[in-house]
Order: C-alpha cells, then structure tokens, then sequence
C-alpha cells in the first residue's frame, strides 16, 4: 500500500497504520460489548429494586437517589454525562 492508496476499512495510507487501526477497533468492540452487557445487567437490577421497593410499600422513584447519580456522571463525564445518566435511569425504570 502506498501512501496514495488508502485501506478502504481503516482509512489508513499506510499498511502498519491500518495493522494498529483493526488492533484498536477490536479492543474497542471489545469495550462497547462490556458497556452493552453491564448496562443490561444495571437496568435489570434497577427494575428488581424498583419491584422490591414497591412490593414493600415504598414510592416508585427515590429522586435523591436519581439527583445522586446524574450528579456523579457530570463529575465524571462533563455536561454529556448529565444525558448519560438520564438514559441509564430510564433504562431501569422506564419512561416517567
């Protein structure tokens, strides 16, 4: 590959910059696939919380705990984390 031809699946123009490309892409799938599967296991054992604490008499939502936790995800993340953390509740509690 010379540098006037570019790898069509990295965007790379040369073959050891395409070899690093697929190495990051594959971790990075890696990545997205562990975020996939702990968001499903989040959002099931928020609806199990959520079941529990209305079984027992409680509200359906803990606000305090709602405010908690988009505050922690602003911390970490910057104003995307505040719609971060919304879609993460909404996950396990459904729409309001």
């Amino acid at each position: 590959m010379t540098a006037d031809v570019v790898d069509q699946t990295t965007g790379a123009g040369e073959p050891l910059a395409a070899d690093e490309i697929r190495a990051m892409r594959e971790r990075i799938d890696e990545i997205d696939q562990a975020i996939i599967d702990l968001w499903l296991e989040r959002a099931r054992l928020s609806q199990t919380v959520g079941k529990t604490r209305m079984a027992s008499g409680g509200t359906r939502l803990v606000l305090s705990r709602e405010r908690e936790i988009v505050d922690r995800f602003r911390a970490a993340l910057g104003p995307d984390g505040t719609q971060i953390a919304l879609m993460i509740l909404r996950a396990g509690r459904g729409p309001l």
